[in-house]
């Protein structure tokens, strides 16, 4: 069956991005910078974290988190990375709009998926490997597999800054049993681990 880890950045009051993202603010409104400084500014403190969000066989990621543009596809969006993104390895972008696999440097290919959270992890699982899977984002994908129940182990990057207002993380996710299984502090952020109990 393999092992889905979700891994991602949260405000103190559970936002994983503020409202009105676009382009120019990836991360919506409000000092959503802070959600992810523990990563650029002190990332010597923080490498087992950073190693362990890339140590997968494939990722999936919703439509929002590879960019901004709703409805049809604009080819020319390549994602928020540059050239060489940082997965090297094969990602599952979920939509609703059909577009050809997107190879990148350093190993990174995007395939679009159109057939909803469960195709998404079925091609993802294909992946040569360990059969590692990582959740990478955003927060409405995140919430659609920890509703379904498809995630086995769950850390949240806790920054201390609230934004009041965006998306939510466990918006419309039943309660959860979850098993704390490590924490780790740093500067900036507090990592904390859980073991999804089904």
């Amino acid at each position: 069956m393999g092992f889905v880890n979700a891994a991602i950045s949260v405000s103190a009051d559970g936002y994983v991005a503020g409202p009105n993202l676009s382009a120019d603010k990836p991360f919506g409104d409000g000092p959503t910078d802070e959600l992810h400084r523990w990563m650029f500014d002190t990332p010597e403190e923080n490498k087992e974290i950073l190693d362990e969000l890339l140590a997968a066989d494939a990722f999936i990621m919703g439509r929002n988190m590879f960019g901004p543009i709703r409805n049809e596809w604009d080819l020319s969006w390549r994602g928020w990375w540059g050239d060489e993104p940082p997965y090297h390895k094969p990602v599952f972008v979920l939509t609703h709009h059909a577009r050809e696999d997107l190879p990148m440097a350093g190993g990174t290919t995007f395939h679009f998926v159109t057939g909803g959270i469960h195709d998404a992890l079925e091609q993802a699982r294909k992946v040569p490997g360990e059969g590692r899977v990582a959740i990478a984002g955003g927060a409405a994908t995140l919430n659609q597999y920890l509703a379904a129940g498809l995630v086995d182990q769950l850390t949240l990057t806790i920054a201390p800054v609230t934004l009041g207002a965006g998306q939510r993380l466990f918006e419309g996710v039943p309660a959860l049993d979850l098993e704390q299984i490590k924490v780790r502090t740093a500067s900036l952020a507090t990592h904390i681990t859980y073991r999804v109990v089904r």
